[in-house]
């Protein structure tokens, strides 16, 4: 077993405030198969340390077998006899039984009020045709009733994009209630008659800057938009009331909890939402930890920020000093933007900037206050575009630097510009579900040469850049085993293409784990508090029944979560009932 101090937090020094010479765990983890993390980087070939628990003989292997928690904090690390000699009459002690605990997971970059919204909603996930979808939405209107909003999820903008669906069979099929189905990944929304008219969708309707209303022959609205049009549909759905956007929220942390998850990067966060949070912070109902990046497209909810400032929450469950930001659209939608055309599309080259909702001075205005800015590129030239642009601001504002802003999904990548991510300091947040999901059709969308530059993970850390991973939920599964086998295959579920797709860009699995754990925390400048299990971390952990370090790559898709520890909590525990 790897080296690790096994002594009480009083053992390193002098006692930290508030706790006795011989403290009384709250919480004893062990027989466990520990990976604490707390050993050096690997090389940026994936490489691991020297230090690392790893020898090439006989692999990885734990570096400690239990932990114990008191208040929230780690205080010990090390033998099954250590921390069990920490346990008092009050101490919950739960053997483990060899499964592995990890530092616990942070997904980051979330939309979990969409998923708390999509978990009433009808899901189209992996639908294949238009026929199917309206089928199953015919299903939902049957028992819902009439007049009532019916709205879905899920069906794929990218798969879909060259048989794009209309209103015709939607509304034929359902004419009696408003019906409004967004995309896998949001860029495209779809609706029926009922639902144009709530909306105000006509033939004379403003297309919205960086958007597309399709119309038919005569100009009639067919029921899709895309890009920036979506909000026309979305703005005409009723908003839920406070109680109901809490309850939401709740529930959806709660699913994350039960995936492993003691943290999320909250990705574009609206003020009815970041109303949720603050709330649901204060009364200490928050069961995992919110690092919030507002939207940068809600220009008022900005300029209260801005003049506020970054904020976390007594409890620290709370943290709101990001931003998020929109440079491009998606790539399945023909929405990123390229520096040369579609490969599929001849004169087309996507969505960007100032027509796309980029408002460059409320974004340099937030990253000057002092927030973090996350900025979603897709594109060749859109990644381009934002490196030029977090480049310029940092340049005239000195206290805009070293805020370890971010390129959100940082897809498809001019070969010169992968380096100016490590020489600008800034993270490459990427999707490893999104290479899996999109290999279908990406190359159809770039060509042969540029798909080299595509979802490159191996290339960029090459090339020096910070890495984070994260699902984009409720458009990707959220599953950590899935994220963990897609970056380390680059293979679907059903193990294809054989080797995995352009495998040289393909991860290491503690490069994988990293990127759940201790690089989320460095994203989100929780690094001294999170991602590494060690003495007084905070005591965010996730135990897991298969071993990412040691397992057979397709064995990580039939692997559970057996606990979540959030703050010393346990908020999940396979078999118990769920919390009220």
């Amino acid at each position: 077993m790897h080296a690790v101090s096994a002594i009480g937090l009083c053992g390193v020094a002098a006692c930290a405030p508030g706790l006795d010479a011989a403290p009384t765990a709250d919480l004893v983890l062990h027989h466990a198969h520990v990976y604490t993390l707390t050993w050096p980087e690997p090389s940026t070939d994936g490489t691991p340390s020297p230090q690392a628990p790893y020898d090439s003989a006989s692999g990885w292997h734990h570096d400690a077998t239990a932990v114990a928690v008191r208040e929230g904090r780690i205080v010990y690390v090390g033998t099954d006899s250590g921390a069990l000699a920490l346990a008092g009459p009050d101490t919950r002690v739960i053997d483990l039984e060899g499964h592995v605990l990890l530092p616990g997971l942070v997904d980051a970059h979330t939309h979990v009020a969409e998923l708390g919204e999509s978990l009433d909603r009808v899901n189209l996930t992996g639908v294949a045709t238009e026929a199917e979808a309206v089928a199953i939405i015919a299903e939902r209107a049957a028992r819902t009733p009439k007049g009532e909003w019916i709205l879905g999820y899920g069906w794929d903008e990218g798969a879909w994009a060259n048989r794009y669906p209309d209103k015709r069979l939607l509304s034929a099929r359902v004419p009696d209630h408003p019906v409004v189905l967004r995309s896998l990944h949001g860029f495209a929304s779809w609706a029926n008659a009922r639902a144009l008219a709530q909306a105000g969708i006509t033939r004379d309707t403003p297309v919205p800057s960086g958007g597309e209303i399709r119309t038919d022959a005569t100009g009639e609205p067919t029921g899709l938009v895309l890009n920036r049009a979506v909000p026309l549909l979305d703005n005409a759905v009723p908003r839920p009331t406070p109680a109901q956007r809490d309850s939401q929220v709740v529930r959806a942390l709660r699913v994350m909890n039960a995936s492993g998850y003691t943290g999320v990067h909250e990705a574009g966060v609206a003020p009815d939402v970041m109303d949720s949070f603050e709330r649901l912070a204060e009364r200490d109902a928050l069961p995992l930890r919110v690092y919030a990046m507002l939207s940068a497209r809600d220009s008022a909810l900005m300029r209260r920020w801005i003049s506020r400032g970054p904020f976390t929450s007594a409890n620290g469950l709370l943290t709101v000093r990001a931003v998020k930001a929109y440079y491009d659209g998606a790539l399945g939608s023909r929405g990123a933007q390229l520096l040369a055309d579609y490969a599929d599309r001849p004169g087309h080259r996507g969505v960007s900037g100032g027509t796309y909702g980029f408002d460059q001075r409320l974004v340099a205005d937030a990253m000057t206050a002092g927030f973090q800015v996350g900025i979603h590129a897709i594109g060749d030239a859109g990644n381009r575009a934002t490196l030029d642009f977090i480049d310029s601001v940092t340049r005239a504002a000195p206290t805009a630097r070293g805020l370890r802003h971010r390129v959100e999904h940082a897809q498809v990548l001019s070969p010169a510009d992968l380096a100016r991510f490590a020489t600008l300091g800034v993270t490459a947040s990427v999707q490893p579900p999104h290479a899996v999901e999109d290999k279908g059709w990406a190359e159809t969308r770039l060509g042969s040469e540029r798909i080299a530059g595509a979802y490159a993970w191996r290339a960029l850390r090459q090339a020096g850049a910070a890495l984070v991973f994260s699902s984009d939920l409720p458009g990707s599964d959220w599953s950590p085993f899935y994220g963990l086998h897609s970056a380390i295959t680059r293979q679907d579920t059903s193990g294809a293409p054989p080797g995995g797709w352009y495998p040289a860009q393909r991860l290491t699995p503690e490069e994988a784990v990293r990127g759940y754990t201790v690089w989320s925390a460095d994203a989100g400048f929780d690094e001294r508090e999170a991602g590494t299990i060690a003495l007084g971390r905070r005591a965010d952990l996730t135990v897991l029944d298969v071993d990412p370090f040691r397992a057979e790559p397709r064995a990580l898709l039939r692997g559970g979560v057996v606990l979540t520890v959030s703050r010393g909590r346990v908020v999940f525990e396979r078999g118990a009932s769920a919390p009220r």
